[in-house]
């Protein structure tokens, strides 16, 4: 297989180093609008390097990677689109619901595998409860508490073309939930605040958020993000229902002090970033990319995935600006 990626940023050039590692990638070709920092990686690699994104669509890849910066998404995945190339997108496939709508239909339309890169979904603990939930060990579900703390904020610059916290952060677990479950959302109530840097306020943003959202089949889901947790990187999911309850996370990495006295748990090492915390998922999220771009298997996180994700998030948006529920199915793009 010969994979191409565009974008070697941080996130980048972290999937460049794990598509070189994988038996089943021959080669890799990867570009950037940098094309210095494109070379310094393939020099790195010991990987080919194309001088942009149309040579690296010439090259005869067989499958691309797009994680380059989020306003390029919707462009480069029209474009491998269009030259009929399976594509891996980082999320959001787009900025707007509007634009995110419109390409859904595009690729449905194409016949082309797409993945959106969700990575918790190839986590061993959200697989887990997802399939004791699926078999019905916990019986009903009641509520789902749903966490994503950041150790400390991203650059001013980030968050200003981010799309809020609920776009950019919350995201993440807006699909999962969605993927544990099997259920969509039907409501979302929305808050957020700021206590931290003034840059959040003036790019209309929050720099902590909450929700609760109901979903279809009446189960409450608490949703908690912020980007100051001092205490490290904490992403959680617990799952409570009649007949028992299964946490994502709860390990001795937990970014959490106990008060009781006499207790030590969690004895650490703890996380600092997503990405040291998801390394294994990112890792079979891409070697699932490879089965997909090689026909072997179908794609595990479909653009309409990141659609309905997409969509929770702006009537979260909508309803911290507002102060009262949105209803998802007043959440159409129109």
């Amino acid at each position: 297989m010969r994979i191409g990626l565009v974008g070697v940023g941080r996130i980048g050039a972290f999937h460049a180093r794990t598509l070189a590692s994988l038996d089943a990638v021959d080669e890799l070709v990867v570009t950037d609008a940098d094309v210095d920092a494109a070379r310094s990686l393939g020099a790195e690699l010991g990987v080919a390097v194309a001088d942009d994104t149309t040579a690296l669509l010439a090259a005869g890849i067989d499958g691309l990677v797009i994680a380059a910066a989020t306003p390029a998404h919707a462009a480069l995945l029209s474009e491998g689109v269009a030259a009929g190339i399976p594509t891996f997108c980082e999320k959001p496939v787009a900025a707007t619901l509007t634009e995110t709508l419109a390409l859904t239909t595009l690729v449905e339309r194409s016949g082309v595998p797409v993945q959106i890169g969700f990575q918790r979904r190839f986590d061993a603990g959200y697989r887990r409860v997802q399939a004791a939930v699926r078999a019905g060990e916990l019986g009903f579900v009641h509520t789902i508490r749903a966490n994503t703390h950041d150790q400390a904020p991203p650059a001013a610059t980030y968050i200003a073309t981010s799309g809020g916290i609920f776009r950019d952060c919350s995201v993440h677990d807006f699909d999962v939930v969605r993927f544990v479950t099997g259920h969509e959302v039907a409501t979302a109530y929305a808050t957020g605040a700021n206590q931290g840097a003034d840059f959040f306020t003036a790019a209309g943003d929050v720099d902590t958020g909450g929700a609760l959202l109901t979903l279809d089949d009446g189960t409450i889901v608490l949703v908690s993000a912020t980007r100051y947790n001092g205490a490290g990187h904490d992403v959680r999911l617990e799952v409570l229902g009649e007949k028992g309850s299964l946490g994502v996370g709860l390990d001795h990495s937990l970014a959490l002090d106990s008060a009781e006295s006499g207790v030590n748990f969690p004895a650490g090492p703890r996380h600092w970033s997503f990405m040291d915390r998801f390394q294994p998922a990112y890792r079979a999220e891409l070697a699932a990319f490879v089965d997909v771009a090689r026909g072997a298997a179908p794609s595990p996180c479909t653009v309409r995935d990141a659609l309905e994700a997409f969509r929770v998030a702006e009537a979260c948006e909508l309803s911290r600006a507002t102060g009262r529920p949105i209803a998802l199915a007043d959440i159409t793009g129109a």
